[in-house]
């Protein structure tokens, strides 16, 4: 019998980890697919980095690194409760999680503009 609300911060953090690396899974094929450009002609390739100066695209790779932070974060949190057993501070570490990666997301974005 699960006691927690849906509402809590902890089962928030625990659909965006879950959603977060769903998300990064079904990106895996695309990045293969961006890195077989390379593989098949040196045309090919600058042809896929024109399109990737789409600002777009350049929306999505932020996205993208939201969720790769979002993830990890999301990972560590869940190895802290695992390991060092810290229960009583879910909700600070849900909130650290949650600002680094929204952090790394920024900083990637004003690195990319």
């Amino acid at each position: 019998m699960d006691l927690r609300p849906r509402s809590h911060p902890t089962y928030l953090a625990f659909v965006v980890h879950r959603v977060s690396g769903l998300l990064l899974a079904l990106f895996l094929p695309l990045h293969f697919w961006a890195l077989g450009t390379a593989i098949s002609g040196e045309a090919r390739f600058d042809g896929f980095l024109r399109w990737t100066e789409n600002p777009l695209v350049k929306a999505a790779e932020t996205g993208l690194v939201v969720l790769l932070a979002a993830h990890l974060a999301g990972g560590l949190r869940v190895m802290v409760l695992e390991f060092l057993g810290w229960r009583k501070r879910q909700k600070d570490m849900v909130a650290l999680s949650a600002g680094l990666a929204l952090l790394v997301g920024l900083l990637f974005l004003l690195n990319v503009v």
